[in-house]
């Protein structure tokens, strides 16, 4: 072997361990949950014991970051559907990159909840590079299933059709939810070629998919036994009940769309949670793994329903998101 070759070699040897090193740099860089809690009862005690921590739901909003809060993105029936949205500050420049994009979908049983609780999300993955959007939809008391669904892929249409505008990716876009909102996440992941289900809000020439899947602590099978007699799922439902119509259940449960060319999926549950008990997490686990559609299960011990509001826990939560979007929604952004 003549020397250039083999310094060649070497050269290219090196690149490779030390894209090996960074590959377990970026790993290592995720910290492990903390220690949780026997019951929520506990979990109750260690925080009037001051042992817990929340983070700053209203942190402040820095230089890097621009806002821009109210946009009307669609129209659910009357109702105007409006997001707040959080963009790099280079977004305004002529040559700025093109960026992957986040929806945020808050949760609140379908029934309640707002948009800006996830400020915090949104202002820690600007800073990342991400556009990002947490979006209003109609609630189960205006109007009941697929209305929600419809909302939440009107908002992707909306973000794709004005990607250029946005300086976003519009082959990169992820969707992201606690709760009912994970359950949205899911729907508009999985749910594909079904006109009923897309709704009339706008830019129906449009495409609604999503290149990636967000769900914390989501539930994903509505004909379960959790799910059947649940007042707050009937009334998303439209008051039907499982007996009279488990087709409508059916068609509401994430986990009834799974197939194999659905975008890949984050899951992170509490493994105590008893609002959505963490069998639906597993369940979803066996159905994409049997799809092969690629996932991630992170089954967070001793911690309950919307546990990343704890400040320790939401820093292992956001990292194995930036982990797992930066995974799947990579690419040059030229």
């Amino acid at each position: 072997m003549n020397i250039g070759k083999r310094h060649g070699l070497q050269i290219l040897s090196l690149v490779a361990l030390f894209a090996v090193l960074h590959a377990a740099r970026v790993r290592a860089e995720v910290p492990p949950a903390p220690a949780g809690y026997s019951s929520e009862t506990a979990i109750k005690a260690a925080f009037f014991a001051g042992l817990l921590k929340t983070i700053d739901v209203n942190l402040p909003v820095p230089a890097a970051v621009k806002v821009e809060k109210g946009i009307e993105y669609g129209k659910g029936g009357d109702v105007a559907l409006k997001l707040d949205l959080y963009q790099p500050a280079d977004e305004g420049k002529s040559d700025a990159a093109l960026h992957p994009a986040i929806i945020f979908v808050h949760g609140g049983a379908w029934k309640g909840g707002n948009r800006e609780i996830y400020h915090y999300y949104c202002v820690k993955l600007a800073e990342q590079g991400y556009v990002v959007a947490t979006v209003s939809y109609r609630l189960s008391d205006v109007a009941p299933f697929p209305a929600a669904v419809q909302d939440v892929k009107c908002a992707v249409r909306w973000l794709r059709a004005n990607a250029q505008r946005l300086h976003v990716d519009p082959n990169r876009i992820a969707m992201a939810g606690g709760s009912a909102g994970g359950h949205l996440s899911m729907m508009a992941g999985y749910v594909t070629d079904q006109p009923e289900l897309e709704g009339t809000g706008g830019h129906p020439e449009v495409s609604s998919r999503i290149q990636a899947v967000v769900n914390l602590y989501g539930p994903t099978d509505l004909t379960t036994d959790f799910a059947r007699d649940n007042d707050v799922v009937v009334k998303f439902l439209g008051g039907e009940s499982y007996a009279d119509d488990p087709d409508l259940y059916a068609q509401a449960s994430p986990i009834t769309h799974v197939s194999a060319d659905d975008p890949p999926t984050l899951i992170l549950h509490g493994s105590i949670d008893t609002v959505v008990p963490i069998s639906q997490a597993e369940l979803l686990v066996d159905k994409l793994k049997a799809a092969g559609v690629p996932h991630e299960y992170d089954r967070v011990e001793g911690w309950p329903h919307t546990m990343d509001l704890e400040a320790n826990v939401n820093r292992h939560c956001l990292a194995k998101i930036e982990e797992f979007l930066d995974k799947h929604l990579q690419g040059d952004g030229k």
